[in-house]
């Protein structure tokens, strides 16, 4: 039996899958099974994955399912003490799996780790990077969750086998909002502990599932409801602010993926609910870059924009890792 199980789900993810399996297989802490769920792929995925010579890798297959029922079969099959999820085109650094188990056994009443993360962001043939905010949250972190996914994706978190067991599976119904979900259920009976580091590439193509903004805010919003019907009643007053905040990374779906007027114009009416339901949000730094974003936007064609913003992106990233090293 391995330490670790980590659980990729995967359809029709052959351009991204074997450099993902790769990260994987380059981590520094090496007592892992690594579990791929082929989710119905119609590609080349499953004779990708089986072309890799390694008897750690399994794989198996299943009708498509969508990627919380492929995530709860890969927790069917694992038998580690500890399970990872890895979504098919996102990548580890090669000390990821080692300081994350490292954190859970320094902090024995936690039963998550999770890590800073980098966005990959593919427009066409480029690539940038781009990191997203980081936090310091740690122990009871279960209010700050409730109002933010600040662990952003599905590929960040360490978790104990038998926190996993006291949650039970991903809920289907929330879709593309599963992971928060999941890691919201898991806040509410386990403490977490931060690994302070850039450990995760988290993809941002058109293809990708956050690229659908209109799934993204239909099930984010199901969540929400979902989550306070569970929560506290101490905790309502949050649920203008979750609002607040899920509005505004709409918007930003809006501009990242929906470069036409009309998508400037809903990340616009997006943004405007955001504040309405929490005016308090101008307070807040980040809001301000928004609206510059946005009415950058409005003000200049789509091709100057682009290119300014890319621009701004690269210089952000180049302050980023200046940080990095003065530290």
């Amino acid at each position: 039996m391995s330490v670790i199980s980590v659980v990729i789900p995967a359809y029709n993810a052959e351009r991204t899958i074997w450099e993902t399996i790769d990260s994987v297989l380059k981590q520094s802490f090496q007592d892992f099974e690594l579990i791929v769920i082929n989710d119905g792929s119609k590609d080349r995925t499953l004779e990708i994955v089986r072309s890799i010579q390694d008897e750690r890798v399994k794989i198996f297959s299943y009708d498509n399912g969508g990627l919380p029922v492929a995530r709860n079969r890969g927790i069917s099959h694992a038998t580690g003490e500890y399970i990872a999820f890895l979504d098919a085109d996102d990548l580890w650094t090669p000390d990821k799996l080692e300081l994350q188990l490292a954190a859970l056994q320094q902090h024995p009443e936690a039963g998550v780790a999770y890590s800073w993360t980098v966005c990959m962001i593919e427009e066409g043939e480029a690539l940038s990077y781009r990191q997203l905010p980081p936090t310091t949250f740690t122990g009871n972190i279960y209010s700050e969750l409730l109002q933010s996914n600040f662990i952003a994706h599905g590929s960040n978190v360490l978790v104990r086998r038998e926190a996993v067991d006291s949650v039970g599976d991903f809920d289907p119904a929330c879709t593309s909002c599963a992971d928060w979900d999941y890691w919201l259920r898991l806040a509410a009976r386990w403490q977490y502990v931060l690994v302070p580091q850039n450990q995760i590439f988290y993809r941002r193509t058109l293809g990708s599932m956050s690229s659908n903004v209109e799934v993204m805010e239909e099930r984010g919003l199901f969540m929400i409801e979902k989550a306070y019907r569970e929560a506290p009643s101490e905790l309502q007053y949050l649920k203008s602010q979750t609002m607040s905040n899920f509005y505004r990374y709409c918007a930003e779906l809006c501009l990242e993926y929906r470069p036409s007027m009309s998508g400037i114009r809903k990340a616009q009416g997006k943004l405007w609910t955001a504040i309405r339901i929490h005016p308090q949000i101008l307070l807040d730094l980040s809001i301000w870059k928004l609206i510059a974003k946005l009415i950058m936007r409005l003000l200049f064609t789509q091709k100057i924009a682009s290119l300014l913003l890319r621009v701004n992106r690269q210089m952000s990233t180049q302050y980023d890792s200046r940080l990095q090293l003065d530290k």
